[in-house]
């Protein structure tokens, strides 16, 4: 047996297939994401990948992140140094990277051959992108031609880089060679970042004969203060920060709320467990980040912690907004028959907003596919309309039934939450403009440094939309002046509208009275709109 939390009925298990459903497409999710998870960004694994052929070249891409420029080594500091050589080192270190090539290309070379097959790293920041290819030699290759050779601009078989010296600091070219007829060859180098920049690793090779070949290993990537890629690394001092704030909102409310808890209303209740979850989100993503700053690479159980509770409280944060928007506790004891209307929309959202989130955050940073991103973003963005259109929609009518009433103090009160929620929803949809721009005039994440602002804001506004919401309803000594009372007939449906021939006065200071006033004349002329039967519970209220 359960209890229906807004009506107070018990229900059989019988009646929730749809709970049992939704919580079993939630597994579904669950495990299919954590399956295609791979350790991430600042340890880049490559598993037998092939090599994908761009004009005359075949190329690989193993990676991408911006780095900050290695941190010099003071003397004061040899002895931390020895103690730990990594200290403010910046670098992307090869391991046991391992090229595969098909057995018939190695059975063609001849037998008095050393060097084989030639393979390239090559590292060049976004910036320096136009220095690979002949594109400075008006030719649309990428390999050097025996044409292009011929005028000493490079060497047959090698990728084209337009070295400067000029402007040294270029792209980064790293070889290895398949000796004689070996099927393998290995790549084991560190390079060590000098320069602040966003970083693209390609491998590629130029000859035909190593077609179908593989690669596996992995690389390293680190900043001088861990392994946290460089546009993450803001967020993990924005995590702390928030966590902080949350703290300190979920103090004063607690405060609040002990003094004032005999007046205590349903409605606070829904408010405490969102600024406890809130808390506790900005905690897990806090320490998820130190602990992959530190190790490289996520930590399964944290980042699962911490994705599931950002899904629960966007979606708990979502329902509060929405049943106070209709009312729930300030103008109807219950939402009646809405109830599993508004449960399946939470529902809904969770899982849609959990998928998305374990995917964004499981998979590979830089790798995540645009197309498997928009399949998981639509329904999410479209739920979120949902929720928006809802809302507003209940506070139309919420705002038009409390004029009707003459409540002015709920209907003042409702008017300040709705200023603050089309507030934020223009915000909101400023904000989603200016992302689109960034995202489309940044294709390449030139602006890294800048990128951490876009989720950090979010974050921000929904702690801001918070804590109006904490200040409107605010526990305190008079709390019947916004809660529902019967008394007041403040019960209403939602798609009917109850006339009442009363008019109420509100006294800032104390709680709302009602003074019915009824005289013969008014009666008379308005029996055909009440009707007798509302006369007559209106003398029993009397």
């Amino acid at each position: 047996m359960m209890t229906d939390l807004a009506t107070g009925r018990l229900r059989s298990s019988s009646d929730l297939p749809s709970n049992r459903h939704c919580i079993i497409i939630w597994v579904i999710v669950y495990l299919s994401c954590y399956s295609i998870a791979r350790v991430n960004a600042s340890i880049h694994e490559y598993q037998n990948e092939t090599f994908i052929r761009r004009a005359n070249s075949f190329f690989f891409h193993g990676g991408s992140e911006g780095l900050y420029a290695s941190r010099a080594t003071s003397v004061n500091d040899t002895q931390v140094s020895e103690e730990n050589s990594l200290n403010g080192k910046s670098f992307i270190r090869f391991e046991s990277i391992t090229f595969r090539r098909t057995k018939q290309s190695a059975e063609k070379i001849n037998e008095m051959q050393q060097r084989t097959g030639l393979v390239e790293a090559i590292i060049v920041k976004v910036r320096d992108r136009t220095k690979i290819g002949g594109s400075y030699l008006n030719s649309d290759a990428i390999c050097c031609t025996p044409q292009l050779a011929n005028n000493g601009s490079c060497n047959v078989g090698e990728v084209i880089i337009h070295d400067n010296p000029d402007a040294p600091g270029g792209p980064i070219r790293i070889q290895t060679f398949f000796e004689g007829k070996n099927e393998e060859a290995t790549m084991v180098y560190n390079v060590d970042i000098n320069s602040t920049g966003m970083y693209y690793l390609y491998f590629m090779f130029c000859d035909p004969e190593l077609k179908d070949t593989t690669i596996s290993g992995r690389t390293v990537w680190r900043n001088p203060d861990g392994y946290l890629p460089g546009k993450m690394m803001p967020l993990m001092t924005f995590y702390g920060l928030m966590s902080l704030a949350y703290l300190f909102l979920g103090l004063i409310w607690f405060l609040r709320f002990v003094q004032y808890w005999k007046d205590i209303i349903q409605l606070h209740y829904h408010i405490t467990a969102v600024i406890g979850l809130g808390m506790c989100e900005m905690a897990l993503w806090y320490f998820e980040y130190a602990n992959f700053n530190s190790t490289g690479s996520r930590p399964m159980v944290i980042t699962l912690w911490a994705v599931t509770f950002t899904a629960v409280k966007k979606t708990v944060s979502r329902l509060l907004l929405l049943v106070v928007s209709m009312g729930y506790g300030i103008v109807r004891p219950t939402l009646g028959s809405i109830t599993s209307r508004v449960l399946l929309l939470g529902v809904t959202y969770f899982v849609a907003s959990e998928a998305l989130e374990l995917v964004e955050h499981l998979g590979n940073i830089n790798d995540f596919s645009g197309k498997a991103r928009l399949f998981l973003v639509l329904p999410v963005a479209l739920l979120d309309a949902c929720f928006i259109l809802w809302i507003f929609s209940s506070l139309s009518k919420t705002l038009e039934k409390l004029q009707i009433r003459r409540s002015m103090a709920k209907l003042e009160l409702y008017r300040k939450f709705t200023n603050s929620l089309a507030l934020t929803v223009l915000l909101s949809v400023i904000w989603i403009g200016y992302e689109l721009y960034f995202n489309a005039s940044d294709p390449l994440s030139g602006l890294w440094r800048r990128a951490w602002i876009i989720p950090a804001f979010w974050t921000l506004l929904a702690y801001v939309l918070l804590a109006v919401i904490c200040v409107l309803w605010a526990p305190s000594q008079n709390p019947t002046r916004y809660a529902y009372s019967e008394e007041t007939g403040d019960d209403f449906d939602e798609e009917t509208i109850t006339l009442t021939g009363s008019a109420v006065k509100v006294s800032a200071d104390h709680a709302t009275v009602l003074e019915r006033k009824e005289r013969k004349a008014s009666l008379v002329a308005d029996h055909h709109v009440f009707g007798l039967g509302e006369d007559r519970e209106e003398d029993k209220r009397e």
